[in-house]
């Protein structure tokens, strides 16, 4: 299950998963350190993101309609510049501080480009993959399982949650009451137990058949050398804009 991809058969969309994880990283390692004052650079890091959503063929709207989770955060960087410190500049009758004005601006950008890149991931890579690509990366066994089982088992807690919900319903639950709030919370215990008891089932019953900790992997092979030069195009290439924005400036 993954809301968030998009079938195709785009280059993208037939790369390894290690190695578009690896990529993904690498970059966003890149955009995070490169300085707040070098504004070009993030341009340049915006451009290189372009042309990778239009290689693995992903709508603009798409991607803008989902990078919209990151609202919270600009609402924080909106408010910095009205309580920032230092010297303050005058705005249409607002002061600022140009501290804040920095920070606002350096948490809008690094977290846009990081969702972004995080986005056209999850586009051209099913969340099973990903998984496998951990694994492949030697991301540590338990991770990687637990994130399995998560992604096995989470439409059965949501029909649980669902389930629970319409006969709260049916016995005059109105969540619109402060005062029916514990019925939700008593609920909500009751799903943790009946999960918690629902796993340990499922862990015994896995034991018996021969689980050893480890799922099968599939048959797939490790990433050719090619695929590794392929995706390291998009790291590389923000990396030499970041030195380049620099050394330039």
């Amino acid at each position: 299950m993954n809301s968030l991809h998009l079938s195709g058969t785009s280059p993208v969309h037939r790369l390894s998963p290690e190695v578009k994880i690896m990529a993904v990283l690498l970059f966003t390692v890149v955009v995070v350190l490169t300085p707040r004052e070098e504004f070009a650079a993030f341009a340049g890091f915006a451009v290189l993101l372009g042309l990778v959503a239009a290689a693995a063929r992903v709508p603009a709207g798409w991607l803008l309609r989902r990078a919209t989770i990151e609202l919270p955060f600009v609402l924080l960087a909106v408010l910095l510049p009205f309580f920032g410190h230092g010297p303050r500049v005058d705005w249409l009758g607002l002061s600022l501080s140009v501290e804040g004005l920095h920070g606002a601006w350096n948490i809008f950008a690094k977290a846009t480009l990081g969702v972004l890149a995080s986005l056209l991931l999850a586009a051209t890579t099913t969340a099973r993959d990903l998984i496998h690509g951990l694994d492949r990366l030697r991301c540590p066994t338990v991770i990687t399982q637990i994130m399995t089982f998560m992604l096995r088992y989470v439409d059965v807690l949501i029909d649980d949650a669902r389930r629970m919900r319409i006969a709260r319903l049916s016995r005059g639950y109105d969540p619109r009451f402060l005062w029916q709030v514990k019925a939700f919370a008593v609920g909500v215990g009751a799903l943790f137990l009946r999960s918690y008891e629902r796993g340990e089932r499922v862990y015994l019953a896995m034991l018996s058949r021969g689980y050893t900790g480890r799922l099968p992997s599939p048959a797939a092979g490790p990433a050719a050398a090619r695929e590794w030069v392929f995706s390291s195009a998009l790291p590389v290439a923000a990396a030499g804009i970041a030195v380049a924005a620099v050394v330039l400036a």
